[in-house]
């Protein structure tokens, strides 16, 4: 099922735009194969507001987001994952405004087993499990575990305007990339069917404009990841006993050389959850087969 992938985002890096109500969102300039244009880091409030995701240690975004906050106070600096785009900006925000910083917890995997991608130096200050309430004077936040593409993510549902923050677990410019061990896509198909029982009215993702008619999307991300997941049994039967690096190609044909590593990493993801179905196994040499 083809996905209606949404690439006009127009905001300048560093400029301020009023996404939704009680809701303004800052770019950073940090674009990638992985980041869009940029990390979005939204400002929830008026006068005593929240920060969600500072994203990279930057200085120019920095400056943007304490100019979309003169005259304001930031009370609550939220991280909804910790990978290097969204967190390590964290420090400096609080360094220069005082703020608690709140979050799910510290990254969950050590760099020596696959954890490279994670901001290991977080650690918040008020902890936020699943159903948690984070609150300031004109907006109240709950909470939604949603691990996937990263074992601490959370989303944000924002009270009396159906609005969630989807940070990097749904993202409207392109799929997430689902990296084992931190990645895991049990969980990642798990969390979605959570937001597509939800039906919010709006989500705003971590990278990219809003996403303004959630449940087709929603629909459609769930439908491509089974696809996904035919066209990885349909390679691996068809190449009887193969590694991960020989699958690349056939279920997802030519890529860019830059997201090979990504794909293989997500492929990875697939396989690791038929294996834990009973549908694959892991034979000697890294090479996967239908069990």
């Amino acid at each position: 099922m083809a996905i209606a992938f949404l690439r006009d985002d127009p905001l300048p890096h560093g400029a301020v735009e009023e996404t939704a109500p009680g809701v303004r969102r800052v770019v950073c300039n940090n674009p990638s194969a992985f980041t869009f244009r940029g990390t979005n880091t939204y400002i929830i409030g008026r006068g005593r507001v929240a920060v969600m995701d500072p994203g990279p240690e930057n200085a120019a975004h920095l400056a943007a987001i304490l100019a979309a906050v003169q005259g304001e106070t930031v009370t609550h600096v939220i991280v909804t994952h910790t990978h290097r785009d969204h967190s390590p900006g964290t420090a400096a925000l609080v360094a220069a405004t005082g703020a608690a910083t709140y979050g799910f917890g510290p990254h969950m995997t050590p760099p020596d087993q696959g954890g490279e991608g994670g901001d290991h130096g977080f650690r918040p200050e008020v902890t936020v499990p699943d159903g948690g309430v984070v609150e300031g004077g004109d907006w109240r936040l709950t909470a939604l575990h949603t691990p996937g593409h990263c074992a601490n993510h959370l989303c944000f549902a924002m009270d009396g305007n159906g609005v969630l923050f989807s940070a990097d677990h749904v993202m409207g410019w392109s799929t997430s990339v689902v990296s084992p061990p931190d990645g895991d896509m049990t969980d990642y198909m798990a969390s979605l069917d959570r937001l597509i029982a939800r039906n919010d009215a709006l989500l705003l993702p971590g990278h990219g404009p809003a996403i303004r008619e959630p449940q087709p999307f929603l629909a459609a991300l769930r439908a491509h990841r089974l696809e996904r997941e035919a066209k990885v049994l349909a390679a691996l039967t068809a190449a009887v006993m193969a590694p991960v690096e020989e699958l690349v190609a056939p279920v997802y044909g030519p890529l860019d050389p830059k997201l090979v590593p990504a794909a293989g990493r997500s492929l990875l993801a697939h396989l690791e959850k038929l294996r834990r179905e009973g549908v694959v196994r892991l034979s000697v040499g890294d090479n996967w087969l239908i069990s």
